[in-house]
C-alpha cells in the first residue's frame, strides 16, 4: 500500500493552475482582511463615535496580530495547502458573525462590548496574517523565494486596494454593513471550496473540510437572504420607537421612527438623534428667528446642513426673503426631506418652495468655490464628534464664511449642549471670535437634548435688544430670548483652544466632555 506523499513532495507536484488557484486566493485573502478590518471600524463609530480613535485602533491592532499570525506561522511545518484551507474557513465563520455579535453586545451586554471588539480585531487579523507566510511558502516550493514573495505581497497589495475601494463604493451603501461582513464571508468561504475541489489528490481528511465548508457555504446564504430582516431586528433593539423607514447612504444611516405609545416621531444619524417631533420646534425657531430678527438685509440666506428641512420651514414664515440655499453632503437626506411623508408634513413641504435651492455637496468646499453673497448664514451640522466635522467648527471655516457674508450680514451656529459639551460649546464662540466676529451666545432647553446652545456673530457688536420675534412661533418669544443669554455658574464661560484645520482641537474636547 503506497503512502501518501509529503507535504513537500505534494507541493512540488502542483501544476500550474493550482498555482493560478493560490495566487488568487491571495488577492481575496487581502480583500476580506481590509473589508472585515473597516467593518469592525464602521461599527464601533457608529456605536462609540470618534471616527479617527476607532479606525486608528482597529488598524493599528489588526497589523499587530497579522504581525502575530505571521509569527505562529513557523509552527504550521506540514499540512501547508490543508492549513490555508483551514483558516480560510475560520475566517469565514469569525468574520460572518462579527458585525451581528457586535451589535447584539452592544445592545445586551454594553460594558462587554469594546473587549469582544478587540477579540474581534486581533483574532481575524491573527487568521490573515497565517495565511500569506503559509501561501508564500507553498509558491516557494515551485519558484524561487524571490519570486513567490514578489507575487504573494502585490497580489496582497492589490487585494487591500480593491476591499479598501469597494467597502465606501459599493459594499456600505449598497448591501449595507451587516450585509457586508455575510458577502465577505462567503467569498472567504468560496475560495475555500475552490481550493479544496483543485487540491482534492494532495489533502488528508478530504470529506471532513468539504463538508464543514458545505455546511458554512450554506448557512451564509441564509444569513444572506434574511440580511435585511436580521439588521432590522438587530437595529429595532436599538431604538425605544419602532422603526418605520431606514437608509444607509454613503455617508450615514438614517433611521425614522415612530413611538407606539404617542405616534410622534423621531430622526436618527448614525445612531444619534437629530430631532424629535415633540420639541424639534423649539430648537428651529431658536436656530433661526435670533439671527432673523437682526436688522439688516435678509434677502439670500445659506443654510448648511439642514437637510431634513425643517430650518427651511421656519425661514419660509419670512415672505422678503428671495432665495434660500441649502447645502447638504447627503442626497440620502434631502431626497428624504421631500418623499417621506411624514417628514415632509413636519417640514411642510419646504424643499419642494421655489425660493430653495438645494444642492448636495460638502459645505467646505461649497463656501471655498462660491461667490455669491448671502445675507443670513445657518450652520445646522452635527455635533463635533469627528475629525471630518471638526474642520466645519474651524476658523478658517469662519473666515470663509465672513468673505461670503453681506455687509451687514450675520450667522448662527448650533453649538452642542454648554451644559454636557461645556468645552466644545465655549471652543466654538472663543474659534468665532478668533476669525474677527463678535459673538452674542444663548441656549435653550430641548426636551430630546436637554439645555442646547448657540452662537450669533457678525461683524458689529450684537445686543439682545436687538432680537425681536416678528413672525407665529410655538416657543419662542422676546422674553424667552433674552432669558437664553444668561448662563448659570456651571455653564458659563471656561477657557478653551481654538479649533483650527490644522490643529482641530475640538473633537478631542467633545469626546473628552462626552466621557465625563
Amino acid at each position: 500500500m503506497s503512502e501518501r506523499p509529503s507535504s513537500e513532495e505534494s507541493i512540488a507536484a502542483l501544476d500550474s493552475r493550482q498555482i493560478s488557484i493560490l495566487l488568487l486566493s491571495i488577492t481575496f485573502v487581502a480583500l476580506s482582511g481590509i473589508v472585515y478590518e473597516l467593518i469592525i471600524a464602521s461599527i464601533s463609530t457608529y456605536l462609540l463615535g470618534n471616527s479617527v480613535y476607532q479606525f486608528s485602533l482597529t488598524i493599528g491592532f489588526f497589523m499587530f496580530a497579522m504581525g502575530i499570525g505571521s509569527f505562529l506561522s513557523r509552527l504550521v511545518v506540514k499540512d501547508l495547502i490543508k492549513s490555508f484551507i483551514v483558516i480560510e474557513i475560520m475566517i469565514a465563520i469569525v468574520g460572518g458573525i462579527c458585525s451581528i455579535t457586535m451589535f447584539q453586545v452592544f445592545v445586551r451586554l454594553n460594558a462587554m462590548y469594546v473587549p469582544v471588539m478587540y477579540l474581534f480585531i486581533i483574532t481575524i487579523g491573527i487568521l490573515v496574517g497565517l495565511e500569506v507566510p503559509i501561501l508564500t511558502r507553498i509558491l516557494s516550493v515551485k519558484e524561487s523565494i524571490r519570486k513567490s514573495l514578489s507575487d504573494v505581497l502585490s497580489l496582497d497589495y492589490v487585494g487591500a486596494l480593491i476591499g479598501s475601494v469597494a467597502f465606501p463604493l459599493l459594499l456600505l451603501p449598497v448591501i449595507g454593513i451587516i450585509h457586508s461582513s455575510f458577502v465577505i464571508a462567503l467569498i472567504n468561504i468560496f475560495v475555500a471550496l475552490v481550493n479544496l475541489w483543485y487540491f482534492r489528490p494532495q489533502l488528508p481528511v478530504l470529506k471532513y473540510l468539504m463538508g464543514v465548508s458545505i455546511f458554512t457555504f450554506i448557512t451564509l446564504i441564509v444569513l444572506n437572504f434574511f440580511g435585511s430582516a436580521i439588521s432590522s431586528y438587530i437595529e429595532q433593539g436599538m431604538f425605544q420607537d419602532a422603526i418605520i423607514a431606514e437608509k444607509q447612504s454613503p455617508y450615514q444611516r438614517i433611521v425614522f421612527t415612530r413611538s407606539n405609545l404617542y405616534g410622534k416621531h423621531r430622526l436618527y444619524i448614525d445612531g444619534h438623534i437629530q430631532f424629535a417631533e415633540s420639541d424639534e420646534h423649539r430648537y428651529h425657531e431658536a436656530l433661526i428667528h435670533p439671527l432673523m430678527s437682526l436688522p439688516g438685509k435678509r434677502d439670500h440666506v445659506l443654510i448648511l446642513g439642514g437637510g431634513d428641512g425643517l430650518a427651511v420651514r421656519e425661514l419660509l414664515k419670512y415672505p422678503q426673503i428671495k432665495t434660500i440655499t441649502l447645502v447638504d453632503l447627503d442626497k440620502a437626506i434631502t431626497d428624504f426631506a421631500v418623499e417621506f411623508e411624514p417628514l415632509r408634513k413636519l417640514n411642510q413641504k419646504s424643499l419642494l418652495d421655489p425660493k430653495v435651492t438645494v444642492i448636495n455637496g460638502d459645505a467646505f468646499s461649497f463656501i471655498w468655490k462660491s461667490k455669491k453673497q448671502f445675507d443670513r448664514v445657518v450652520i445646522d451640522m452635527p455635533d463635533p464628534r469627528n475629525e471630518a466635522l471638526s474642520k466645519l467648527y474651524s476658523r478658517e471655516f469662519y473666515k470663509l464664511i465672513r468673505r461670503r457674508l453681506s455687509k451687514d450680514g450675520a450667522l448662527v451656529t448650533q453649538s452642542s449642549s454648554p451644559f454636557f459639551a461645556r468645552s466644545v460649546f465655549w471652543c466654538v464662540e472663543k474659534t468665532l471670535r478668533s476669525a474677527d466676529y463678535k459673538t452674542l451666545s444663548y441656549k435653550i432647553t430641548v426636551p430630546a437634548f436637554g439645555i442646547w446652545g448657540f452662537h450669533l456673530a457678525r461683524r458689529s457688536e450684537l445686543n439682545v435688544d436687538e432680537l425681536k420675534v416678528a413672525v407665529p412661533t410655538k416657543y419662542l418669544t422676546d422674553q424667552v430670548i433674552k432669558a437664553a443669554t444668561v448662563f448659570g455658574k456651571d455653564i458659563t464661560r471656561i477657557e478653551t483652544p481654538i479649533n483650527t484645520l490644522l490643529e482641530p482641537k475640538i473633537y478631542v474636547l467633545y469626546n473628552q466632555d462626552m466621557a465625563k
